[in-house]
């Protein structure tokens, strides 16, 4: 628990985390935007111009628990991201600001250290969701509200989706701090982070959309192996039918996050840090 203080206290020292809140307000604020016109738009229940093959799918987005979850869990793509880059700055500023040797002679067993520095991360991870929670659960009430939908609030499966937001969130962390530990460049870590992260999702979209098109609605399910596409599966709040089911993106997630902070503890044990 020492450690686990020491990091937070890390943390809490420096400017990043609160420069990157306030890097997230503005894009928050952006994809709340965005998502009170698709809702606006799928509550109205118009399947006119939808291609028949999508009708299903746009049928269970226009679902009461689909629409509050969405704004409920808004902002995840950016919040995931700029989680994902606290992680790496946990490790990364240790070599930035050549701390990482006086870190590992005050507390030479670099394993709970590592441990320190995944736990710490994690709940950074938790803290950011949960301000984004507070601001999304109002907001998203009213934009329900003004839409003649009520806040479902009450509902089972909203709250599952809130739910495996944080732990989307949680994980992201994880996975960013196993990056640092790989890249210990602060620069080239975020710079390979951020690449990663808006370059694989896109290009992912880009390439499941075309090949679907080509040999059929199965290959979507393909996106469970895109970590940033099993994150917003996660927190869809209803089954959309062609898609993977929800604990399956979370399973990919947690799999991926396990991976991330094994190889994180392997390499700092053996990696020579002088």
């Amino acid at each position: 628990m020492n450690l686990v203080r020491s990091e937070l206290l890390k943390i809490r020292t420096t400017n990043t985390w609160w420069i990157f809140a306030l890097i997230m307000l503005p894009l928050w604020a952006l994809t709340l935007g965005i998502n009170w016109l698709q809702t606006d738009a799928l509550a109205s229940g118009a399947l006119e111009d939808v291609p028949p093959e999508q009708v299903d799918q746009v049928r269970a987005l226009m679902d009461q628990d689909a629409l509050a979850a969405n704004l409920y869990t808004n902002g995840q793509l950016f919040g995931l991201l700029i989680v994902m880059l606290l992680g790496v700055v946990v490790v990364t500023s240790e070599f930035f600001h050549q701390t990482v040797t006086t870190t590992f002679l005050t507390a030479p067993h670099r394993t709970a250290v590592m441990a320190a520095k995944l736990v710490a991360a994690a709940a950074l991870g938790l803290l950011f969701w949960l301000l984004f929670t507070l601001l999304n659960i109002p907001t998203g009430a009213a934009i329900l509200g003004s839409v003649d939908v009520g806040s479902q609030l009450g509902s089972g499966a909203v709250w599952r989706a809130i739910a495996l937001n944080g732990l989307a969130y949680l994980l992201w962390a994880i996975l960013g701090v196993g990056l640092g530990v790989l890249i210990r460049s602060q620069i080239g870590a975020t710079v390979t982070g951020i690449l990663l992260y808006l370059g694989g999702t896109i290009g992912a979209i880009t390439v499941l959309s075309l090949l679907a098109n080509r040999f059929g609605e199965w290959i979507n399910k393909l996106q469970l192996l895109v970590p940033s596409l099993a994150s917003s599966l996660m927190v869809s709040g209803v089954e959309i039918p062609g898609n993977p089911p929800r604990w399956a993106g979370a399973a990919v997630l947690i799999g991926y996050a396990a991976v991330a902070g094994a190889i994180g503890v392997l390499t700092i044990r053996r990696r020579d840090i002088s």
